[in-house]
């Protein structure tokens, strides 16, 4: 059996270089075919997700325009964080110190802003199930816009300000030639991108679904003149209710893809490119992208009805924006 050798990243610099990650061909085209796959799959079912939520007039709800967003911070992923993944299967790094700076920025802002439209998406969840009365009046397109683009804002800010120390003196963190390792603020991190954002999905979904149950249970103790009189309010009720369990899924698997990621920055361990640690996490974070336009597709009949008229290119026929897609 063939012994793989390890390679200098810099062949000119002996002593100081870095070397590459000893690996099969066959582990390389592997890897380079997953990564790839998941990439096109992600840019693909997202894009669906924008086109739909964007181009149908019924699915202008507030609601919907948070999932946009989400899908949009998806969608940058799968089109320009993951294919430069693929550059570091061989672990060096050769854009030198002040890209691999740089480079962090796109993955932090994505995952900041994924982060807080959850916490948008739940605080959503929480009016519509536990105030239904007040929701149309408190949760606006206009407020809903509002909080799309506080979200992306501070999660630019929070991107600068967790890299700051990496870009008074790009590379002071590195140990050879040909590594890329930064180090974040873990104060900041820990309050801001952690305990607030998690603490507040968790409770506020605990609190949706003791309500949720609460008002399972009392729909099916209704009296028949009762349900005649609020026949409407029990159907609103009832899609909240489903709206709420299929956001709840993807609040989970959001949680399961993105507390390793948090835990191993928290913990005072530095990101290097390459490292297996790192492979896995970056793969978990990956990986929720692309479930959650999955998960739609499961969850939401409206979503198939559109991609449907998508792929069918109805969507070019005029006034394809009015289509009854709910």
């Amino acid at each position: 059996m063939e012994t793989l050798k390890a390679e200098l990243c810099f062949h000119q610099l002996v002593n100081s270089s870095c070397t590459k990650q000893p690996r099969s061909p066959s582990e390389v085209m592997f890897i380079y075919s997953l990564l790839s796959s998941i990439s096109l799959l992600t840019v693909v079912l997202n894009l669906l997700v924008i086109i739909s939520i964007s181009h149908f007039r019924q699915l202008h709800t507030p609601t919907n325009l948070l999932l946009l967003s989400l899908a949009v911070s998806d969608f940058l992923v799968g089109l320009l964080v993951m294919p430069f993944q693929i550059v570091f299967v061989e672990y060096c790094w050769l854009q030198g110190d002040l890209m691999c700076v740089l480079y962090y920025f796109i993955p932090f802002i994505t995952v900041c802003a994924s982060v807080v439209n959850m916490v948008l998406i739940s605080v959503d969840r929480y009016v519509a199930i536990c105030d239904p009365l007040h929701y149309p009046t408190k949760v606006t397109k206009k407020r809903a816009q509002l909080c799309v683009l506080l979200c992306w804002l501070c999660s630019v800010f929070n991107s600068f300000l967790l890299l700051f120390d990496n870009q008074k003196q790009p590379g002071r963190y590195n140990s050879c030639y040909g590594e890329c390792v930064i180090n974040i603020v873990g104060a900041v991190d820990l309050v801001f991108g952690f305990i607030i954002p998690i603490t507040s999905i968790v409770v506020l979904y605990l609190r949706v679904f003791v309500v949720a149950v609460s008002q399972a249970r009392s729909m099916r103790s209704h009296i028949t003149a009762v349900k005649l009189q609020s026949s409407a309010t029990v159907t609103v009720k009832k899609s909240e209710l489903k709206a709420a369990r299929t956001l709840g899924v993807v609040v989970t698997v959001f949680l399961t893809c993105y507390c390793p990621y948090y835990c191993v920055s928290l913990s005072g361990y530095d990101l290097v490119m390459g490292s297996v640690t790192n492979a896995f996490i970056v793969f978990l974070i990956f990986l929720n992208s692309c479930l959650n336009p999955v998960i739609y597709a499961f969850f939401y009949p409206w979503f198939r009805r559109c991609v449907k008229l998508i792929v069918t290119l109805e969507i070019l026929q005029p006034n394809s924006c009015r289509a009854n897609v709910l």
